[in-house]
């Protein structure tokens, strides 16, 4: 027993310095929290409600203390010391109670495991704080008898053992759910909690006993929660963009959405300069109030900020806009610019960034877009052809009959006769129906599921192949596009060369179609795989020559057979004598390299005179046919003679 009359011996050496430090980080992390970006989720909640519980615990066990000095020899102030302590103890439980909760959070125990969990937690929770009550008021726990403060049995140790137990029980039982480094944060902060505690007992201390607590929360705070900014740029990580779209849904709030792209800064490596990350961040912060920023990715920034914090965003809006075009002005960056409020539909789906790239497909440089629900309709559609696409990528079925080869026959000036085709992509779709390669060719590569498309048609098409060699028709080859892309993959020409081999067909009847690349590493690499498929007798051809980007040192580099002219070079060469000649050499100066010549776009017999003219070896259009299901090449081509 103490003599309350003693403070020294009656407060056990206790000093508000804990608590008040206590009380100061909760104080700097609630700052932080309104700061800085957090997620959140249902276990920031629990955690936000520990920090809530720890900073009234600490106030509650100074004010206990307090209490104890000026009124622990006076009868009168019995009632708020029993009071004060209850509900210091009921907050600490409560603590250990939300960490639990918290454990099973983090670690995504199913509803049955958590049930069990929580009714071995509550039944703990209420048996010791039922026990901390009678014991005052029955006199076997702590309570105050004429004067002297008596502390009977210490339940508090036992219901601190009780609850680090099941901590540490989940902790051990369910470690595999939980990363390892996270897993080492929590038992680091345990360990220093429990010698903390170890020597207040020691030296007959209480004033560590809340800053025990502290330390899990503040390592839960740094490992779970923190998502700090860009310093430079003012940017939250894009994992906090999902959490922030769900969060305002739940609560039916409308958001602005405001999508910034730069497409000369994508790329590994590259990032916005310091001037425009100046920029940047003041975007971020000036027009909107409570605006988040997100880093999509080194190109690409989003903005949301909440319409009930900007009423009159209309006006914000257009004021961004504004300041944004005169910085482009100084810049000249090229850009894409999305604008609009957010959708029901995509924000219950939370798949804005995916909403977002759609549109930005879709777009021209230097061009703002602001969103309409008809931008759904479209993206529901492309999102239903990714979806296919990706069942078709997984299955690998070289059959797959949502993939039809459609073809076009090639006229052969030399021989007068259709003996070469291009094989075609489509898509049949139970949904939607037919899909031509503009719909998904750009989905594919950009997802990784072009080079399995490829190997389909490929399949398909030398199967084709070999029923018309079979039927006796003459055959001298079908092309099939291929993208630059599958190149960089070191399986490439194994791939090509195990179909070709399996269908039973000559090498030299696959000529295989590819567009120049603009990449230093992509034109290495096209080289080597040309050269390495072209000893098995495959043929090339360059596809598009006369559109955007051409490079007559590397063309001359690459061993193609065949060039094909793009139709915009037919249509220059009828818009002026000048014109033609110019095309016209070009075309002579291949043919005299041994290249042969292939003009797509041939509409009409203008056209087809004005081709052969001008070095045509073989010729393409829709004056010979449309594109057909490749079955239907014996139209076109001639049986041989016996």
């Amino acid at each position: 027993m103490k003599q309350a009359a003693d403070p020294v011996v009656y407060f056990g050496n206790y000093t508000p310095v804990g608590d008040i430090i206590v009380i100061c980080i909760c104080i700097i992390i609630l700052i932080l929290i309104q700061t800085t970006y957090i997620n959140r989720t249902r276990s920031f909640s629990i955690f936000f409600s520990m920090l809530c519980c720890l900073f009234v615990a600490s106030v509650m066990d100074i004010l206990y203390h307090v209490t104890l000095t000026i009124y622990g020899i006076h009868s009168s102030g019995y009632a708020l010391i029993y009071i004060a302590r209850f509900v210091y103890h009921f907050l600490l439980y409560g603590i250990l109670f939300l960490y639990v909760w918290y454990i099973t959070e983090v670690q995504k125990l199913n509803w049955n495991q958590r049930m069990i969990v929580f009714s071995v937690a509550g039944i703990g929770l209420i048996t010791i704080l039922v026990y901390d009550m009678l014991g005052s008021l029955l006199g076997f726990g702590f309570r105050i008898d004429n004067n002297v403060q008596v502390e009977g049995f210490n339940e508090f140790i036992f219901g601190y053992v009780y609850f680090v137990s099941i901590i540490v029980f989940l902790l051990i039982k369910y470690r595999n759910t939980i990363f390892r480094n996270v897993m080492i944060g929590f038992y680091g902060s345990a360990v220093v909690s429990f010698l903390i505690l170890g020597i207040q007992v020691m030296y007959q201390q209480t004033s560590f006993t809340v800053s025990t607590f502290l330390l899990p929360i503040i390592c839960m705070f740094y490992l779970l929660h923190s998502n700090p900014y860009d310093v430079e740029s003012g940017a939250v990580s894009l994992s906090a963009l999902e959490d922030l779209i769900s969060y305002n849904y739940r609560r039916n709030r409308e958001m602005i959405i405001i999508s910034l792209y730069m497409k000369d800064f994508e790329g590994e490596g590259k990032h916005f300069p310091k001037e425009l990350r100046t920029v940047i961040r003041r975007f971020a912060g000036e027009f909107f109030k409570g605006a988040v920023m997100f880093q999509v990715n080194s190109a690409h920034v989003i903005l949301i900020a909440d319409t009930y914090k900007n009423p009159d965003y209309e006006n914000r809006v257009n004021r961004i806009i504004n300041a944004f075009l005169a910085e482009y002005e100084r810049f000249q960056y090229k850009y894409k610019l999305i604008i609009g409020k957010s959708i029901d539909e995509i924000s219950r789906r939370n798949e804005y960034v995916g909403f977002i790239k759609d549109i930005m497909m879709r777009m021209e440089d230097n061009d703002v877009h602001f969103i309409e629900y008809s931008d759904v309709t479209v993206y529901n559609k492309h999102k239903y052809i990714l979806d296919e696409l990706g069942d078709i990528y997984r299955r690998r079925d070289m059959n797959d009959s949502r993939i039809e080869v459609y073809c076009q026959p090639v006229y052969n000036v030399k021989t007068k006769k259709y003996d070469t085709a291009e094989a075609l992509m489509r898509l049949k779709l139970p949904e939607i129906g037919m899909v031509f390669p503009d719909q998904f060719i750009h989905l594919a590569e950009e997802y990784g599921y072009i080079h399995v498309l490829s190997l389909i048609i490929l399949q398909k098409t030398c199967a084709q192949i070999r029923k018309l060699i079979v039927a006796g028709y003459e055959v001298k080859r079908i092309s099939v596009n291929i993208s630059v892309l599958e190149m960089r993959d070191e399986n490439f020409c194994n791939d090509i060369n195990a179909v070709i081999k399996s269908s039973g067909i000559p090498d030299d009847k696959i000529a295989i179609e590819v567009t120049e690349s603009q990449n230093e590493s992509d034109f290495i690499v096209m080289k080597a795989m040309i050269n390495e498929l072209k000893e098995h007798g495959i043929k090339f051809y360059l596809d598009d020559f006369g559109t955007g980007y051409s490079n007559f040192e590397r063309i001359m580099e690459l061993p193609f057979d065949i060039i094909k002219f793009d139709r915009s070079l037919v249509i220059a060469s009828g818009e002026g004598e000048k014109s033609e000649k110019m095309v016209e050499s070009l075309a002579n100066m291949f043919a005299n390299m041994n290249y042969s010549v292939l003009y797509e776009g041939v509409e009409n017999e203008l056209d087809e005179k004005m081709c052969i003219k001008m070095s045509a070896s073989y010729l393409q259009g829709y004056k010979y046919s449309r594109p057909i299901p490749i079955e239907r090449l014996t139209e076109f081509f001639d049986k041989r003679i016996s």
